[in-house]
């Protein structure tokens, strides 16, 4: 069995943390804030609102899951399938480096959009906690896969504590990227340059993803 080591869990959040779903939506936002004018301390506060309730919602939706798993006895199972559903998911979103936008994606549903853009244009600490929430719930089909066989990992290896530092971890590691973009747009970066650099590398870090669940994948079934 694939052991537990603190290096597989940063490949893993780092593979996820890159993903365009989320990026894309904290861009949207931070480009809303800056063109109203909402600088400072309301700037941050909104940014980093937004930033924690997608942390707090992984944490604890994770956390549920590894409850749940590791109660009903079931972790080889839920191992296995989880090996098999991120290396599916792997491959998705290589497909998307070669044939973007073509059949299948992993990506934040279309109808769900207006919803978003809605509570982005509130521009309040009320919103950013609701956006941070609904936005981590919508883009679990595009992030979910990694997440999912780390998960299976823990249910199957860690302890009941070890599974809650390894996920306070993980989601640490995967909410830090926005964190860095938060910080550049305030001190330097404007959120165009930004974004522009989002759609240049959208593809690379769909290819990036993908690759790192389907080796995840494999070294979890292989094991």
């Amino acid at each position: 069995m694939t052991e537990i080591t603190l290096p597989l869990i940063t490949l893993g959040a780092l593979g996820d943390s890159i993903n365009p779903c989320a990026i894309a939506v904290l861009v949207f936002l931070v480009t809303f804030l800056i063109s109203i004018k909402k600088r400072g301390g309301k700037f941050l506060a909104i940014a980093f609102v937004y930033i924690l309730f997608i942390y707090l919602t992984y944490f604890f939706a994770g956390l549920g899951l590894l409850s749940s798993v590791q109660k009903l006895n079931i972790t080889y199972s839920v191992y296995r399938v989880a090996a098999i559903v991120v290396v599916l998911a792997g491959l998705v979103n290589i497909k998307e480096y070669f044939f973007s936008g073509k059949g299948f994606s992993l990506a934040l549903p279309e109808s769900k959009k207006p919803l978003i853009k809605k509570y982005i244009q509130k521009a309040s600490i009320p919103s950013a906690i609701v956006l941070g929430i609904m936005v981590s719930l919508f883009e679990l089909p595009c992030t979910g896969g990694i997440y999912l066989a780390v998960i299976g990992l823990l249910a199957e290896k860690a302890t009941w504590t070890e599974g809650i530092l390894y996920l306070l971890y993980y989601n640490l590691i995967f909410v830090f990227p926005l964190i860095i973009i938060v910080l550049l747009s305030f001190f330097s970066l404007s959120s165009e340059t930004i974004n522009s650099w989002r759609k240049k590398n959208k593809r690379g870090m769909r290819l990036v993803m993908g690759i790192t669940m389907i080796l995840l994948g494999i070294l979890m079934w292989m094991s």
